[in-house]
């Protein structure tokens, strides 16, 4: 629908009346959509809504519920009817489809008339109420889409009226009090009608002066960091506040001495000057006791800030010490309890079920055994514990367990390379039917080797040590607990043969 020329050369005539206008016809057209019983006096629409229309074809922000959707047009409901079988149509669709294809329902093919259909201003109220965003190419502006229809039937679609509108978008952006704006400091969206407000009392990004810029502080920052200025600078607050009240001083003295010289010398003045003299004496004396006891108290500050600093010093220190001895003593203990496994060690793993979720995503499962000794003296051991991802290349969905060698308290005392049987076993919890793989260490690898680091990179074991799905079938899991045991028997005899044994088998229990 084109533009009249009245409203083109109104719009050439002056840019800055338009707007005014515009809201005018915008008001006007709102009243044109209550219903009936709103507003008994206004029961015609507006151009735009008239009923040889289809459904509202444009872009709804959020999308466009199914109720609020024509069946025939498959639109935004124009003018919504109702029928006495309860289904919603566009006023021109549902009577088009009366006419062209029968009287009856286009949904469940019930009787229906044109007489039978009634306004649902309701529907109505509901849809002019929708968000949708502006048609017009480069506007990203949302509006409800009662205010879209006035646009429209005001400014039309050809490219001179696509210019008026974006002239319109442009006004909404940059004066509407409500029109959708964000914080150029927190970019905290809110309406334009409340950002001078935000900026001076909320925004915690928005830039302050100092509380005491009245006293001569020029520091400004953001008001989130407001607070500890004032707790850093205190002391440098109050001597610009002692310098502005003995600049005061100093300045009231001087005008009361040359409001005394200025005075008359008769009689009466001269009766009065020693009174005037006494009430300014007062005044400096009042002063001079203030500045005093500001400077006072400006000292107590800092011993006491001196006394704190070193306190705090004091106790850092301390804590510091007291954390080393605590990692210490709690280091000693686990060494301690790790010595008393004497080969035998069970590996708990609480919360199995996660690392199984972990797994299934995708994501790789490495896990590590607390230390254990395998005697006193004796070598210092670990577990390591994959689970090995769906995509896994020969070991997917497979349990990967391996021994690794640590550095130890012992190991000066001990041959090396490690020598003996390591028994690994992923325990059933319910019948006692364990899954159990035996094996004899290898000399020759470098996994027995005495360790150079805390923990030996290299390990031996089992890749494809157990099936995930295997957990499954019986009590491996119980609880979301998973049982890993270990058993090392080591041979200290050098004779022996250092052959790679290394034998397969299930086990009944251990």
């Amino acid at each position: 629908m084109a533009c009249s020329d009245t409203h083109k050369s109104s719009l050439d005539e002056s840019n800055n009346d338009w707007p005014s206008s515009c809201a005018a016809a915008m008001e006007k057209e709102r009243e044109s959509y209550l219903s009936p019983t709103e507003n008994p006096s206004t029961l015609s629409v507006s151009p735009s809504l008239q009923p040889d229309q289809q459904g509202y074809d444009v872009d709804f922000d959020p999308p466009l519920e199914s109720k609020y959707e024509c069946p025939i047009c498959l639109m935004g409901l124009r003018s919504a009817v109702q029928t006495p079988c309860g289904h919603r149509f566009c006023n021109c669709c549902i009577r088009k489809s009366i006419r062209d294809t029968g009287q009856k329902c286009p949904v469940d093919n019930e009787v229906l008339t044109e007489d039978q259909l009634f306004p649902d201003n309701f529907a109505k109220r509901e849809i002019l109420s929708l968000t949708v965003r502006c048609r017009n190419v480069g506007c990203m502006e949302k509006m409800e889409l009662r205010h879209l229809e006035v646009i429209s039937g005001r400014f039309g679609e050809n490219p001179a009226c696509i210019r008026s509108h974006i002239t319109y978008c442009t006004f909404h952006e940059q004066l509407c009090l409500f029109a959708n704006i964000v914080c150029e400091y927190c970019n905290m969206e809110l309406i334009r009608n409340q950002l001078a407000s935000h900026c001076d009392t909320d925004c915690l990004k928005a830039p302050v002066a100092c509380t005491f810029s009245i006293f001569g502080c020029r520091e400004k920052m953001l008001r989130n960091d407001l607070a500890l200025h004032m707790q850093e600078f205190t002391q440098m607050h109050m001597r610009y506040m002692a310098d502005v009240l003995r600049n005061q001083t100093i300045n009231g003295l001087i005008s009361s001495h040359s409001a005394s010289a200025a005075s008359p010398t008769d009689s009466r003045g001269a009766s009065s000057r020693p009174e005037g003299a006494c009430q300014c004496n007062q005044e400096l004396q009042q002063m001079r006791e203030t500045v005093l006891e500001l400077e006072s108290r400006l000292v107590r500050q800092d011993h006491k800030l001196r006394e704190l600093s070193i306190r705090n010093e004091t106790q850092s220190t301390q804590m510091t010490e007291l954390r080393k001895k605590l990692a210490s003593l709690e280091e000693s203990m686990r060494e301690l309890e790790a010595q008393q496994y004497q080969g035998v060690y069970v590996w708990r793993l609480d919360g199995f079920s996660t690392h199984i979720r972990n797994q299934e995503a995708g994501h790789p499962v490495v896990l590590h055994s607390p230390p254990f000794y395998t005697g006193r003296p004796g070598y210092k051991l670990c577990l390591r514990l994959h689970l090995q991802t769906p995509n896994a290349p020969r070991c997917s969905n497979y349990i990967s367990l391996f021994v690794h060698t640590m550095q130890g308290e012992f190991d000066s005392q001990l041959s090396w390379p490690l020598q003996g049987t390591i028994r690994l076993a992923v325990l059933d919890q319910a019948e006692g039917q364990h899954h159990v793989e035996v094996m004899e260490t290898k000399p020759d690898l470098q996994a027995f080797q005495r360790p150079t680091v805390q923990r030996n990179p290299k390990g031996f074991g089992y890749v494809t040590f157990m099936q995930l799905q295997a957990l499954h079938q019986r009590g491996f899991v119980r609880d979301d607990v998973l049982l890993v045991r270990c058993e090392v028997t080591p041979r200290f005899d050098a004779s022996l043969r250092r052959e790679g044994v290394q034998p397969r088998g299930l086990e009944p229990s251990l």
